[in-house]
């Protein structure tokens, strides 16, 4: 007579501490993700409320943008200068009235790139470079 037993081995792997380990994980894969990807993300040029007058005459840096052409012309105190003699000539005119203040004035759809360097050469001369803007409407 052969007895057979009701007891079998069954082999179980607890998982409830998974689930939330894998749900934290989750979320944390997420957030790290939304925040390593910089090139989503929209720099909206400024636009001031409120604006300050200077009381001196500084000196003007000034690019506009040709419609027809789409060139890019600089211009310092009125008179057309090449992109590659905006230092030399930016640091003279500012010998020239004793102040080292520029003012600089871009086009609101420019890229950030373009107004970086831009002050970059101002930084470079030891200018300092003011943004003006126009009154927000």
């Amino acid at each position: 007579m052969a007895i057979k037993r009701n007891r079998r081995f069954h082999a179980e792997v607890a998982t409830s501490a998974l689930s939330d380990i894998m749900f934290f994980l989750l979320l944390f894969f997420l957030i790290i993700s939304t925040l390593a990807n910089p090139n989503v993300i929209k720099v909206p040029l400024p636009q001031a409320k409120n604006n300050e007058k200077t009381n001196k005459a500084h000196v003007a840096l000034s690019v506009e943008i040709d419609p027809v052409t789409n060139v890019k012309k600089y211009s310092i105190d009125n008179k057309e200068v090449a992109y590659d003699q905006i230092g030399p000539v930016l640091v003279e005119e500012t010998k020239k009235k004793g102040d080292t203040t520029v003012v600089l004035r871009i086009p609101f759809d420019s890229k950030v790139q373009e107004l970086v360097d831009l002050l970059e050469i101002g930084m470079v001369n030891q200018l300092k470079m003011i943004i003006a803007t126009k009154e927000h409407s």
